[in-house]
């Protein structure tokens, strides 16, 4: 049986047809996954195939982008984007390479037409994910530091349509893999002590990432963050 399936994808914005990819569910089962929830597979990766892309207008979105455009929105997309497009068909196989391109591809689209900002923050996320599958470490972290603030803004205007404790343990680990233990420690502490909070596997993580930290800047000789000295979490 084939990996991949195609599916039929109506364009939002130039309203045309077109064939794109997935990876079939059976094959989606991660072999393990990183603390920022970055997945690795034993073949073929999904997450290559998240991004769908219009060959003919180049319109590029996911299952989570918006369902309809407005005249101002498609306007502004073919002002920044859609007037210098070239066909380009990502509907098969992709590589590496290839799904970076769809991502940003995305990217563009979703900073062009003012999408959410929950969006813009998982295409930030996702491409730094890329980049890590890739082994380039300075890029990796580069839009690992544009997600974080993209992940804060979301905190700040749409915490209610997101899993707040999922949302600030990401928020809390981002900030931990750019060495700013301080504000990952005050993520990690607000899911920890939050009376309201009752996903248990996110108070867990937060709780094994807070250790992590301590740990860490315990071996390294570091002043540990007033959070730390006053509660051991």
């Amino acid at each position: 049986m084939e990996p991949l399936f195609q599916i039929k994808i109506d364009c939002i914005c130039c309203e045309g047809s077109f064939q794109t990819s997935r990876v079939r569910p059976s094959l989606k089962k991660a072999i393990r996954t990183d603390t920022d929830f970055c997945s690795y597979f034993k073949s073929i990766n999904p997450d290559f195939y998240v991004v769908r892309v219009c060959p003919t207008c180049g319109f590029a979105s996911t299952e989570h982008s918006a369902v309809r455009l407005n005249e101002k929105m498609r306007t502004a997309f073919y002002e920044k984007i859609g007037k210098q497009w070239q066909f380009r068909d990502y509907g098969g196989e992709r590589t590496l390479g290839t799904a970076l391109e769809c991502y940003k591809f995305a990217l563009l689209t979703a900073q062009a037409i003012g999408e959410r900002e929950r969006v813009i923050a998982s295409l930030l996320h996702h491409i730094a994910w890329l980049y890590r599958y890739e082994g380039k470490h300075d890029q990796e972290i580069r839009f690992i530091e544009f997600a974080k603030d993209a992940y804060v803004k979301v905190y700040e205007t749409e915490r209610d349509a997101i899993s707040n404790a999922r949302l600030m343990y990401l928020i809390g680990e981002l900030h931990k893999r750019l060495g700013l233990f301080s504000e990952a420690v005050r993520w990690f502490g607000r899911v920890i002590h939050d009376k309201n909070i009752v996903d248990a596997a996110m108070i867990r993580a937060s709780r094994e990432q807070w250790q992590a930290i301590r740990e860490e800047m315990t071996g390294q000789g570091m002043e540990l963050p007033v959070e730390m000295r006053q509660d051991g979490a």
